[in-house]
């Protein structure tokens, strides 16, 4: 392992995430000929697709009285305010007022970029200047045909980080999941934590183990088996998990993964508000890929899984709230989560001074 954390990190009181990012508004099947809300960065957006399909991000307030657009409708490639009718293009300047031929060149909403890629629409918060698309998290198994798959949105109470730090560190998964995915193993593993500009990664090898029943059932072989989990961190919010099971001794570990199964849990993390959440989810397989029954019986059991996390993460974060100021302390199984944390830090940090983040020293 390289590099354990510090010893310990306060909850800070000021932003918490970064601005000049792609963040995940929607899954694209969400997205649709309709009016969709949603709350992304503090920033309050209404989403849409115009005739085209193109999806359209725009400020959730109209110019007029700040009344929500997504209460209105749509026509053509543009929304109609519900209160008093003035209409907003795909760019977010009005086009019409009732009552006047004159056009206040002042009105207009402000529209953000969006790219529809991975299965999911993007939405950059930040400066619109910034936006390039090829800097979006790489997510490709949810829509590569090498992998099949699907996952689900959920939406916790908590600070964003606390769902990263969560994936970052699998060991609770022998005491949160231990009727599933979990058991001694995982805990007691030895893993490496590595790190970069913008990512980090952590890697656990479990060796000669006994199978969990979730992966005893995805390889239906009988004995022992050498697992892994390979966590990589895309700064500020996405998290792929590389995970498997095959055949003790069958050449996983160096490479060979042919007689085990293999899948990638696919995490992107939104910022509601400083105290909850967007988790956008997805687990995609190379094995049986033809199979949509397994698809459905993988996605809703993983949901129920992540029910579980579920549960303790709106718990922790009611416990952060009732005690204010407190300190935490890190364990060397925290390496990846402060990792995570620091590569956001100085993504905020360098926004807040206008200069480009630094690499990781």
């Amino acid at each position: 392992m390289r590099d354990a954390p510090t010893d310990s990190f306060q909850i800070s009181a000021e932003r918490t995430f970064p601005l000049n990012a792609w963040y995940a508004a929607a899954w694209d099947h969400e997205v649709k000929r309709e009016l969709l809300p949603r709350t992304v960065c503090e920033r309050n957006v209404v989403l849409y697709r115009k005739q085209d399909g193109a999806p359209v991000a725009l400020d959730d307030a109209c110019w007029h009285r700040l009344t929500p657009l997504s209460l209105g409708k749509i026509r053509g490639d543009e929304v109609v305010c519900g209160y008093h009718g003035l209409v907003f293009n795909a760019l977010g300047r009005c086009t019409h007022m009732p009552s006047q031929r004159t056009v206040n060149p002042s009105a207009c909403v402000r529209s953000y970029p969006v790219v529809e890629k991975h299965r999911f629409v993007w939405l950059w918060p930040g400066d619109p200047a910034l936006a390039d698309p090829a800097k979006i998290p790489d997510l490709h198994w949810n829509a590569d045909p090498g992998w099949a798959g699907d996952g689900k949105l959920m939406r916790i109470k908590c600070d964003y980080r606390f769902v990263l730090d969560n994936l970052m560190d699998l060991t609770h998964e022998t005491f949160v999941h231990a009727s599933s995915i979990g058991n001694e193993a995982v805990a007691e593993a030895p893993f490496e934590t590595t790190y970069g500009d913008g990512w980090a990664r952590v890697t656990r090898w479990m060796k000669a183990i006994e199978p969990p029943p979730f992966w005893r059932a995805q390889l239906g072989k009988p004995g022992l088996v050498d697992r892994w989990q390979i966590i990589n961190f895309e700064a500020p919010a996405t998290i792929a998990i590389d995970v498997g099971v095959a055949p003790a001794g069958t050449g996983a570990p160096q490479g060979d993964r042919s007689q085990g199964v293999n899948g990638f849990v696919l995490n992107t993390v939104t910022p509601e508000t400083k105290s909850s959440c967007h988790y956008f989810w997805a687990f995609a397989r190379n094995y049986r890929l033809d199979e949509q029954r397994l698809t459905h019986e993988l996605r809703e059991g993983v949901a129920r899984i992540f029910s579980e996390d579920h549960h303790v993460l709106e718990a922790q974060q009611r416990a952060v709230e009732a005690n204010p100021g407190r300190v935490f302390y890190n364990l060397n199984i925290d390496s990846g989560a402060m990792w995570a944390r620091r590569l956001i830090d100085r993504l905020i940090a360098a926004e807040t001074r206008g200069a480009p983040a630094q690499a990781a020293e």
